[in-house]
């Protein structure tokens, strides 16, 4: 072997490596990521329910909310807790969180605005850390806010 070809294998070499490491730690921040921070996991509880995903949707509570969404699921059965979810957002337009408030390094605060046709609502989450995964753990009831232009009014 010449020292070309040999210069050719060691780039490709060193190439390889740099694009598994770089998959490799991309794979790992994905693994880390879903429920990194708290809007983490509202975002994804929220994708559960529109998806009308019963155990992913569950798997986002810690504590007597996870008690009582899984005796609901126990009571109207998978295919209606289902249901129940793809019923509640169905008239959801958009969503809209504020920057978490974190009141100590395992709790934190949330207020979420949930956008309808005719009116918006808005519902304070408190989250808990878990490992390194937030999980909701109480949920205010929702609150219903004053909007000067309704969802959907045309621009003039």
């Amino acid at each position: 072997m010449n020292r070309k070809n040999a210069a050719t294998i060691v780039t490709f070499l060193l190439l390889a490596g740099i694009f598994v490491a770089a998959v490799l730690r991309r794979d790992r921040a994905k693994a880390v990521a879903p429920d990194a921070t708290p809007r983490d996991t509202i975002y994804q509880m929220l994708d559960a329910a529109r998806a009308g995903d019963p155990a992913a949707y569950v798997g986002h509570y810690v504590g007597g909310m996870e008690t009582q969404l899984k005796q609901a699921i126990a009571e109207k059965g998978e295919a209606g807790f289902k249901q129940y979810l793809l019923a509640s957002n169905a008239e959801i337009k958009g969503v809209a969180l504020a920057e978490p408030k974190l009141l100590s390094d395992s709790e934190a605060e949330v207020a979420v605005e949930y956008v309808y046709q005719d009116r918006n609502e808005v519902q304070r989450m408190y989250l808990e850390k878990r490992g390194d995964r937030w999980k909701i753990a109480r949920v205010d009831g929702a609150e219903r806010v004053k909007t000067l232009v309704p969802y959907g009014t045309p621009v003039e």
